[in-house]
């Protein structure tokens, strides 16, 4: 079956350079020209991953994501976009997006991170049971439903804060070095010059930490990250 892509781009000669692109490379593939029209396509159609500009017309290209985020938590959204900076970067993930890439780029390393995406969805286990349940402690975090609970309290996470929690909990307390961390859960080369990994960190023990205990999200100095099993 062919894999099903939605570009949410208003530069129409950009748009439709994705779309042959995608369809040269056995994709289907629909163009919407604003944030208004990607909305209601990516939350009303069938994709199976979305290509988001962030300077959108009526609708920000942040608000798009958190949408599409909200409604179908496990559909992929990369960032394509201009804007480069570790603040947009941040503010990019904070919104939920599974991956940010910066304009200009080469197709080859959009296609490997469609790919890998693509496959990690597929991946992902559907059972309802408790195939896919990871345990810390009173911190549990399903798979399938894409939860966290840590007792009784159910923690809202984003997509990266997720995944970082997922990785950090499938090491079984071994130390995750920031380069691992980035490799993992960025999926590509992330620029390491950054301290985005201490600041999701940072995230997490404010959501996972702060008001519980034992705390759970640990530091080996100047190797890495682990979850402490007590």
């Amino acid at each position: 079956m062919t894999e099903r892509v939605l570009i949410v781009e208003d530069e129409p000669k950009a748009a439709e350079s994705f779309r042959k692109w995608l369809e040269e490379n056995n994709f289907g593939a629909d163009i919407a020209p604003d944030g208004a029209v990607g909305r209601h396509l990516a939350l009303s159609e069938k994709y199976d991953l979305v290509l988001l500009d962030l300077n959108l017309p009526y609708v920000s290209g942040y608000e798009v994501c958190r949408e599409i985020k909200s409604q179908k938590p496990q559909m992929p959204v990369i960032l394509v976009t201009a804007l480069g900076g570790i603040d947009q970067k941040l503010s990019g993930f904070d919104a939920g997006a599974d991956d940010y890439i910066v304009k200009p780029f080469d197709f080859r390393e959009l296609m490997a991170r469609m790919r890998l995406l693509l496959r990690r969805t597929k991946d992902e286990p559907t059972s309802s049971g408790q195939e896919g349940v990871l345990r810390a402690a009173d911190l549990e975090m399903n798979l399938a439903f894409k939860t966290v609970r840590r007792g009784n309290t159910l923690i809202s996470l984003t997509a990266k804060e997720f995944a970082l929690l997922e990785f950090l909990m499938k090491k079984s307390g071994k130390v995750a070095s920031r380069y691992e961390i980035v490799e993992e859960v960025w999926d590509v080369n992330f620029d390491t010059g950054t301290n985005v990994v201490d600041v999701y960190i940072n995230f997490l023990r404010r959501k996972i930490d702060k008001n519980f205990e034992p705390k759970l999200i640990h530091t080996k100095q100047g190797m890495g990250y682990f979850i402490k099993y007590p």
